[in-house]
């Protein structure tokens, strides 16, 4: 019987559900947004702007200790899981054909997310009006073109070592294929690595549970900071903004689980309450990274095999945030519309595809949509400081582009899974048992 990683991994993937994934979890997490926004308004309106911010640093101590931790399990679990996903697949032919099936939806989610953003703010107009003058000041973001050459030379690890220590995802899940594919085609002649990497995925699935009791404390303190220091005006402001992109994003979630129906049919309720605990707390944290553990734990507690969601989410995490891609087109043209300039059809379908290539190495990149974003808009001859239009906004905005790269990464497990014909029923999920 296939367990695609192991009897070992397969029951601390019951404890961190057991830990983390109650059923009382998900009322706590709301109720901690709705304090976290009453506190952090009642700190912003009661107290002097300096004491407010003291206050804020503080707070903000809870949620720097959490992203901390995770990045602390980021590494390993990805290593351990991708190997052991990869090594447990039939042979070489089934990884090339999972990459390939990955990869393509991969794509065309890109070209989905992309698309829908340039047709939104078209649609929306959130930056019409605005008439600004074009602006002398620098928005103090790195505006390094993109290089193809240097994004291909990043991939691979000059030292995996030194990889894990800056979490560099897309090269320890480089590196982490090349051990994969090394010990599948071993065929059982590395067993003592292959248990390692099992129980490391364990381990790290346990230490998992003990971080994710921390879910609720966290969600309060990062709403109370963000509101602490910058208020509800802040959504008022720009409300325009703010809610054309949410809306635009749900339209976006409305089509990925369209798609997910096509794949699950009547259990789409059921996938949707698996992902509901790790959205919300990439929502709140405005990190899609937070999520990873739990989406790892609770995909194979839905019927998609472990081996397919160790394979699948790694390289999502490189390749696949639908919610930042769209963001990208989003923000630049909302930053053109803002300065009244014009760009071409020519030209936008130009920055579609830029933004396609760009938005692959992003991940792991502090505010790593600006970053992009920051890279693009001189390609096109958009005042760079234009930035400063949405830098304060962008930690609300990134909530909502965190949650959707979870929404996006889940159903691209599912759909692989379905094309490979190994969705399995939730009874059989629970034994471990893999769909036929």
């Amino acid at each position: 019987m296939d367990l695609g990683v192991g009897e070992c991994c397969h029951r601390p993937a019951q404890t961190v559900q057991g830990i983390s994934l109650k059923r009382f979890l998900p009322a706590l997490i709301a109720g901690a947004m709705i304090l976290g926004v009453l506190v952090g308004f009642l700190i912003n309106t009661g107290l002097s702007p300096a004491d407010a911010k003291a206050a804020a640093g503080n707070l903000s101590i809870i949620t720097d200790i959490f992203l901390r931790l995770i990045k602390m399990i980021i590494a390993p679990l990805v290593f351990s899981t991708l190997v052991v996903g990869i090594a447990h697949m039939e042979d070489s032919a089934a990884i090339g054909r999972v990459g390939v099936k990955t990869l393509g939806w991969f794509i065309l989610a890109s070209l989905l997310s992309l698309t829908l953003g340039l047709i939104m703010v078209h649609l929306l107009q959130p930056g019409a009006g605005l008439a600004l003058p074009p602006p002398q000041a620098s928005a103090g973001v790195a505006t390094t073109g993109f290089s193809l050459k240097e994004f291909i030379a990043h991939l691979v690890p000059s030292s995996i070592f030194d990889a894990m220590a800056r979490n560099e995802i897309l090269q320890i899940v480089v590196f982490s294929v090349f051990v994969g594919t090394a010990v599948a085609a071993l065929d059982g002649k590395a067993p003592l690595l292959l248990a390692f990497c099992e129980q490391a995925a364990a381990v790290m699935l346990k230490i998992t549970g003990y971080v994710m009791v921390m879910a609720p404390l966290v969600v309060f303190a990062a709403l109370a900071s963000t509101v602490a220091t910058s208020g509800l005006s802040i959504i008022v402001v720009y409300a325009k903004f703010v809610g054309g992109f949410y809306f635009s994003l749900v339209l976006l979630w409305i089509l990925l689980i369209a798609l997910s129906t096509l794949a699950v049919g009547r259990r789409i309720g059921e996938l949707l309450k698996t992902i509901r605990e790790p959205l919300l707390l990439a929502f709140s944290t405005a990190t899609s990274e937070a999520a990873y553990p739990y989406l790892l734990a609770g995909l194979p507690q839905f019927g998609v095999p472990r081996r397919i969601v160790s394979f699948v989410l790694p390289l999502g995490y490189s390749f696949n945030l639908d919610g930042s891609m769209m963001y990208c087109t989003f923000a630049s043209l909302f930053i053109a519309q803002a300065y009244g300039i014009h760009l071409s059809l020519g030209q936008q379908v130009a920055m579609l595809a830029l933004l396609m290539i760009t938005s692959k190495g992003i991940a792991g990149v502090p505010r790593a949509s600006l970053v992009v974003i920051a890279a693009t808009l001189p390609v096109f001859h958009l005042p760079e400081a234009g930035l400063l239009l949405i830098l304060g906004v962008d930690h609300l905005l990134d909530m909502g582009r965190s949650a959707t790269n979870v929404v996006g990464n889940s159903v691209a497990a599912v759909i692989v899974s379905r094309w490979e014909k190994q969705l399995a029923a939730p009874q059989a999920a629970a034994a471990g048992i893999p769909a036929q």
